[in-house]
């Protein structure tokens, strides 16, 4: 599925949080959202998930705009995976993947064969089939996130967004995760911190400024010292690692940027 937005404008007390964002992201790419905190990632991410509505501009999947959808609608289309999300307590982890049927079904009638089926390929995926008994109170903050994704994945949608997922994931996690969301055939737009590995995964990267795109293009093209040192304010060099990845080496803070030492009275 494509996902366009023109002139995407979002505003919260007469403050700009979102400035004339225009972007084209293609079916089936795998595409990094970056830039530092407070420059508005999570923001335009609600916005192109349907949760925001735009103070300005629109968000349209395969070219048509879906302002005036239903919420079913669109989570037919689109899943959206925060940083952290609040279950309720007294679910299993199998009946939280299963809330990723919603839109498909009947709240009353509960899950059918074909749903269990999908929630349990989805359990699979993320290493969670083990777990599918388990409380939600009894996982660790990692395990919470699988499976949030887990439950994208139930959903069965046209494009996932997701708001940082590896930020709670040790190292193996986060790397099955990205390898998995890279190889998907779904339209993938993920906002990361991680620079390097934002460069290995994704095919394209978005760099967001003060709620404004600044640059887009291959990892090479954005990820240059110049930008990585007027946006993350950060002395920085890119090249490729020992397996021939690109990846990002910080020297410092980027001259300009230090905060001076406090003054002896």
């Amino acid at each position: 599925m494509r996902i366009t937005a023109e002139g995407l404008t979002w505003s919260v007390a007469g403050r700009r949080i979102v400035a004339d964002v225009g972007l084209d992201i293609a079916p089936g790419e795998t595409v990094g959202l970056i830039g530092p905190n407070g420059s508005g990632k999570s923001s335009l991410l609600r916005c192109l998930a349907g949760l925001r509505t735009p103070t300005a501009g629109s968000v349209a999947y395969d070219r048509e705009p879906i302002r005036g959808w239903s919420k079913r609608r669109v989570a037919r289309h689109v899943a959206f995976v925060e940083q952290a999300a609040d279950t309720d307590s007294d679910l299993r982890v199998a009946d939280v993947v299963g809330l990723g049927r919603t839109p498909f079904g009947d709240r009353w009638r509960g899950l059918d064969a074909r749903d269990r089926a999908v929630v349990g390929a989805a359990l699979a995926r993320l290493g969670l089939t083990e777990l599918r008994e388990r409380p939600w109170k009894a996982l660790s903050g990692g395990e919470r996130q699988r499976a949030h994704i887990a439950r994208a994945l139930a959903q069965q949608p046209y494009a996932i967004l997701l708001d940082e997922p590896t930020n709670h994931l040790d190292v193996k996690h986060q790397l099955e995760l990205l390898g998995l969301l890279a190889s998907t055939d779904q339209t993938v737009l993920i906002a990361l911190h991680d620079l390097s590995l934002a460069a290995r995964y994704c095919d394209r990267l978005l760099l967001l400024h003060g709620g404004r795109l600044v640059a887009a293009g291959g990892p090479r093209d954005v990820l240059t010292p110049r930008l990585l040192a007027e946006v993350f304010e950060v002395d920085a060099v890119t090249g490729p690692d020992a397996l021939g990845h690109l990846a990002v080496t910080y020297r410092g803070v980027a001259p300009g940027h230090l905060v001076p030492a406090p003054q002896e009275s």
